[in-house]
């Protein structure tokens, strides 16, 4: 009788893992940085170039599509490999970039704050990957970077939760399925 008591409640226990595993799993839209790479343009400086694929969970495209605009935050630092958490970056740039849809002209628009102007798109796909493609961003001047350190570029992006409208806030704070963000990624950069 105890035996199989113990057999019935370590199996309830890994099916809890095993569904709790599912579930993680089924919610795992998140934010993915396909590519990242930097090259030198001699009149400008460092250029980064970037592929981020916005993996909405299905309330935040809900939303989108319902006429609330969706802000990510995309952080970007250049610093010394290896560097202390208190030392300084070269860089540290936060961009915000928006995509909204436009019920009357049933079209999505993604812009770069603080302008409101920006690309309109038929489909949510197109705008979706717009909102993903950073082309050619300045990150620094080539003179900045001394020859005998190493450094590195790192990216993040999240969903800014503070950007939304205030009745959907707290449902936003309290949902893992609006906590959206790529972790950071880095990429090498050689003076």
């Amino acid at each position: 009788m105890r035996a199989r008591r113990l057999r019935t409640s370590s199996t309830a226990f890994v099916l809890g893992v095993l569904l709790a595993w599912i579930s993680l799993a089924v919610a795992g839209d998140d934010f993915r940085v396909q590519r990242l790479d930097t090259r030198l343009d001699e009149e400008r400086g460092y250029l980064l170039g970037a592929e981020i694929d916005y993996g909405f969970s299905t309330e935040a495209l809900e939303a989108l599509d319902n006429g609330v605009p969706l802000t990510v935050l995309i952080h970007i630092q250049v610093r010394r490999s290896g560097a202390w958490l208190w030392e300084d970056s070269l860089t540290d740039l936060q961009l915000r970039r928006v995509i909204r849809y436009k019920p009357l002209s049933e079209r999505y628009q993604v812009y770069t704050l603080p302008d409101t102007g920006g690309r309109s798109f038929v489909s949510r796909e197109a705008a979706l990957r717009a909102l993903g493609d950073l082309v050619d961003l300045r990150l620094l001047g080539a003179a900045r970077l001394t020859p005998d350190n190493d450094y590195e570029v790192q990216l993040r992006t999240t969903l800014e939760i503070e950007a939304l409208p205030l009745p959907l806030r707290p449902m936003a704070y309290l949902k893992p399925a609006w906590k959206l963000s790529s972790g950071w990624t880095k990429w090498p950069l050689q003076p």
